[in-house]
C-alpha cells in the first residue's frame, strides 16, 4: 500500500470545496474498473494494470487537511513506481490541462454523491454533524451548490498551484516497498511546473 499526498485546505478555508473537485476528475479505481470509466486516470490505471486498486481522498480538518491518494500494488518491482509516476503525471495534468468537460462532470459527479449521501435520517444527521464540526454550521444546499457551480479550469490550476506544488509531499509505504521511488525524486516532480 503507497499513499502519496499533500497538505489541504481546512474545513473552513473557502478553497477546500474546490479540492473536491479534483478528487472528482481524479476518480478511483477498483478491481471491477475498466476501460469506459470517465476518469482519465482511471482508464490509464486500467491501461497499466498497476496498481490493483487506488482512492482518491480528500479529508479535512477544522485547522488543515490531506489531500492525495492512496493504492494497492502488486509485488512487483515497478508496479509502486509506476503508480506514484502516474498520480504525480497526473497532478501535473491537472495544472497544465484539465478540460471543462472534465470539470463539468466532477460538479455532477459531485452533486450526485452528495445528494445520495442524504438518504434517511441516519445520514442527514451524520451531514449535519460533519458540517458542524468541519464548518461550523450547516450549509444549505444552495450554497453548496453555488460553490460547486463557481470551480472552473482555471480556479484548478490556482488552488494546484497554492497546495500541490512547491509543497513537500508526504508518502508512506506499507510492505513491499523496494520500488518506492526516492523521496527526492517525488519532491522534485513536485516543483512548480512551467505554464
Amino acid at each position: 500500500v503507497v499513499s502519496t499526498q499533500s497538505t489541504g485546505s481546512s474545513g473552513i478555508n473557502a478553497e477546500y470545496g474546490k479540492q473536491w473537485y479534483q478528487r472528482r476528475v481524479r476518480g478511483s479505481r477498483a478491481q471491477g474498473g475498466g476501460k469506459t470509466m470517465p476518469s482519465k486516470l482511471a482508464r490509464k490505471m486500467y491501461e497499466q494494470g498497476k496498481p490493483q486498486s487506488y482512492m482518491s481522498f480528500n479529508t479535512c480538518y477544522k485547522d488543515t487537511g490531506l489531500w492525495g491518494a492512496y493504492g494497492v500494488c502488486e509485488r512487483q518491482d515497478d508496479a509502486v513506481r509506476v503508480f506514484c509516476d502516474t498520480i504525480q503525471g497526473e497532478w501535473r495534468r491537472l495544472f497544465r490541462a484539465v478540460s471543462p468537460g472534465e470539470v463539468q462532470r466532477a460538479k455532477n459527479m459531485l452533486k450526485t454523491m452528495m445528494l445520495s449521501q442524504c438518504d434517511g435520517t441516519t445520514a442527514v444527521c451524520e451531514d449535519i454533524g460533519r458540517q458542524m464540526l468541519t464548518y461550523g454550521r450547516r450549509i444549505p444546499l444552495a450554497e453548496i451548490d453555488a460553490r460547486i457551480e463557481a470551480v472552473t479550469p482555471a480556479v484548478l490550476k490556482r488552488v494546484m498551484g497554492e497546495y500541490v506544488y512547491d509543497r513537500d509531499p508526504v508518502v508512506i509505504g506499507l510492505g513491499s516497498t523496494e520500488g518506492l521511488p526516492e523521496y527526492g525524486l517525488m519532491k522534485n516532480m513536485m516543483s512548480s511546473p512551467l505554464d
